[in-house]
């Protein structure tokens, strides 16, 4: 799936912005109308806020159309905050992408247009769209960004064509066998009867209650490890305070 977005900047490090919330969903494609700075690419607020996603400002055009910018895209979705009384359909991003990917025959490029941060999309712009994406915002106070919403549409989209995997999980380190875990609490229980708080001649079930908590920990070798230097820094202590 070929997707895009356009739509002219507001304050210029929104575009930065943009730029940075694409990258870290995976996209790359950003085409800009009549831009307010014509040298918004480059200039230094743009590439902070970018915040190393150069390569996405690098790649950007700035064109004078917006037929310019949808050269090649087959379904266009405008972003507005209300319905309007004439137009396209207003949805949410989830409830569109859903139903756009599971079409028999879904489109080969998908498109994003977003207005100026302070007056939104032209209304010949969205009546030219598919559909208008609403975010679901609070009903009382539903102003975004222009990057948080590019950054909740990629989000969304990227869901929608199937995510990424997550991180691959460092391995965990196996667990201790039940001759270091009995190691460990017989040390334990020298610690505790050294600091007086289990009573050898009246233990009840301290130590099983213990040995039935480490087993649900499962603590590795390196755990037990920790577990037996504490019991000998107690062994340590209470020696000193008998001396």
């Amino acid at each position: 799936e070929r997707s895009r977005r356009a739509g002219p900047d507001g304050h210029a490090g929104n575009v930065g912005g943009v730029a940075r919330a694409m990258k870290v969903m995976g996209f790359d494609d950003l085409v800009l109308v009549q831009p307010r700075w014509a040298n918004v690419l480059r200039r230094e607020e743009t590439i902070q806020r970018a915040s190393g996603a150069n390569d996405v400002l690098a790649n950007a055009r700035i064109v004078d159309t917006l037929d310019e910018a949808l050269e090649g895209m087959s379904h266009l979705c405008a972003t507005a905050m209300t319905p309007r009384d004439f137009g396209p359909p207003t949805r949410t991003p989830r409830e569109h992408f859903d139903g756009l990917l599971g079409a028999a025959e879904p489109p080969q490029g998908v498109a994003f247009l977003f207005g100026s941060e302070r007056f939104g999309m032209r209304n010949e712009d969205v009546y030219r769209c598919h559909v208008a994406l609403s975010i679901p915002t609070a009903p009382d106070f539903g102003s975004l960004n222009l990057a948080a919403a590019v950054q909740l549409i990629a989000y969304d989209w990227r869901l929608a064509l199937g995510g990424f995997a997550p991180p691959a999980v460092v391995a965990q380190r196996p667990q201790a066998d039940a001759k270091a875990l009995s190691g460990m609490l017989d040390h334990l229980e020298q610690a505790l009867v050294a600091v007086d708080f289990l009573d050898p001649t009246a233990p009840k079930k301290l130590m099983p209650r213990l040995n039935q908590l480490f087993n649900r920990a499962a603590p590795s070798d390196e755990e037990v490890h920790i577990l037996r230097g504490v019991a000998k820094a107690m062994l340590q202590a209470a020696q000193k305070a008998k001396r």
